[in-house]
C-alpha cells in the first residue's frame, strides 16, 4: 500500500498589501495551508486573499490562530486561563470560516501557532481548551498537533480526528519537543538535510533528535514554513523527493 503524507504551510502572515514570504508560490506544492487569524499575525485582506489563494488551488484550508502578540509575533508565551483559550481559538476559527464560507470553501483543519502550540503540547488544559474550541465550532474539523505530544489525546478524547504534525526545518529535543528557536540549531536550512529527516520520519516513524537519540513520531503532515528564504524551492525538492520513495503527497483525510 502507498504511503501518503499531507504537506501544510503555515502562510497569510502579513498585512494589506505587503505579503510574507513567497505563499502563492509555496501553494502550488503543498496540500494544506495554514492561514493567520489576525491574532499573530494576518488581517481581514490579507485573510481572504490567502484563502481565495488557497481554495482555487485545491489546497485544504486551515485556521491558524495563536497568542494576541502582533509585536511577538505569537512566539511569546502568554498565561490565559482554559475559558480565555477557548473563547480566542473560537473566535478566530470563526472568522477564517466565515471568509471560507463567502468563497464557497470550508475549513478543513486547525493548527495553533508559535507559543501556543508549543505550550498546549505540553499542558493537558491548554490542549483540551484548544481540542473543545474546535470540536464545538465544526467538529467535521481536523486538528493538526505535535506528534507525540498531549495535543493528539485531548483531540480524540472528545471525538476530533488528529494528525500528527512532523517538522522538516526544525530540530527535535529528546523529548520530541521542537527546538526553541532562541537556539541557534532550531532551523534546518539545508534541504537535503531536510529531505533525509522527513524521509526516516516517514518510513522508520523516528526522528534523530540534536543529541543524537530517535524520538518516535507519528508523521500524518508534514509543515514547511512559508517565511524561510527560498520557502518555494524547499517545498518543491521535498515534494519531488517524497513522489522519488514513492509516497503520495496529499492532504489529510
Amino acid at each position: 500500500m502507498m504511503r501518503s503524507l499531507d504537506l501544510n504551510c503555515d502562510m497569510g502572515e502579513s498585512f494589506g498589501a505587503y505579503q510574507m514570504g513567497s505563499d502563492a508560490e509555496v501553494l502550488d506544492y503543498v496540500t494544506s495551508a495554514n492561514i493567520a487569524c489576525g491574532f499573530h499575525a494576518g488581517d481581514p485582506s490579507t485573510m481572504h486573499r490567502t484563502v481565495r489563494m488557497a481554495h482555487a488551488r485545491g489546497v485544504a484550508i486551515g485556521a491558524h490562530p495563536g497568542f494576541p502578540d502582533l509585536q511577538g509575533f505569537g512566539r511569546r508565551a502568554m498565561h490565559l486561563s482554559a475559558a480565555e483559550a477557548y473563547d480566542m481559538v473560537v473566535y478566530q476559527v470563526g472568522a477564517l470560516a466565515g471568509f471560507a464560507q463567502a468563497l464557497g470553501a470550508r475549513v478543513h483543519h486547525v493548527k495553533a501557532h508559535g507559543a501556543l502550540y508549543n505550550m498546549a503540547a505540553k499542558d493537558l488544559a491548554l490542549a483540551g481548551a484548544i481540542a473543545q474550541a474546535v470540536h464545538d465550532v465544526d467538529r467535521t474539523m481536523v486538528l493538526y498537533g505535535l506528534a507525540g505530544s498531549l495535543m493528539i489525546p485531548a483531540a480524540e478524547k472528545l471525538g476530533l480526528r488528529a494528525a500528527g504534525e512532523v517538522f522538516a526545518d526544525r530540530t527535535y529535543q529528546d523529548d520530541g519537543s521542537l527546538t526553541p528557536r532562541s537556539q541557534a540549531n532550531a532551523m534546518i536550512d539545508d534541504v537535503e538535510l531536510a529531505i533525509g529527516q522527513v524521509r526516516r520520519m516517514v518510513e522508520e516513524g523516528l526522528v534523530r533528535s540534536v543529541n543524537g537519540h530517535d524520538v518516535p513520531v507519528r508523521a500524518d503532515t508534514l509543515c514547511i514554513h512559508g517565511d524561510q528564504p527560498n520557502a518555494q524551492l524547499f517545498a518543491k525538492k521535498i515534494v519531488a523527493a517524497l513522489k522519488q520513495s514513492n509516497i503520495r503527497v496529499e492532504a489529510f483525510r
